[in-house]
């Protein structure tokens, strides 16, 4: 999944703490990359919690989670995981070239067999 704001995509994270954060935006879970996190207030636009005004939310399984006050809602409206998935990597130039290229190194192969 890309970071929202550049569309940097996340590499293979090093062992430890990732530097990417997750967010939900308007019902939908998004990361956002080191770089915006540096350069701009990137909590500004993310959902907040009903309860504790928190923007440390998660969603998974259709259900909005608070990470820090532990409140669930499900959200009222928005595209379920899968079309939010699917619409994250059409937001994405390149990616399917960049799979190809990682096929090739991982397995040895040229395009052409």
């Amino acid at each position: 999944m890309p970071c929202y704001r550049c569309g940097a995509r996340q590499v293979d994270p090093a062992r430890g703490h990732s530097p990417w954060r997750r967010g939900v935006k308007r019902n939908e879970q998004v990361l956002v990359c080191p770089g915006c996190q540096a350069t701009a207030d990137w909590t500004a636009d993310m959902d907040k919690c009903r309860q504790c005004s928190s923007v440390h939310l998660v969603r998974r399984l259709g259900e909005v989670e608070c990470r820090d006050c532990g409140m669930t809602v499900v959200p009222d409206s928005g595209p379920p995981p899968v079309a939010a998935a699917r619409s994250a990597a059409a937001r994405a130039p390149g990616l399917s070239e960049e799979v190809a290229l990682a096929l090739q190194r991982v397995l040895g192969r040229g395009a052409d067999r």
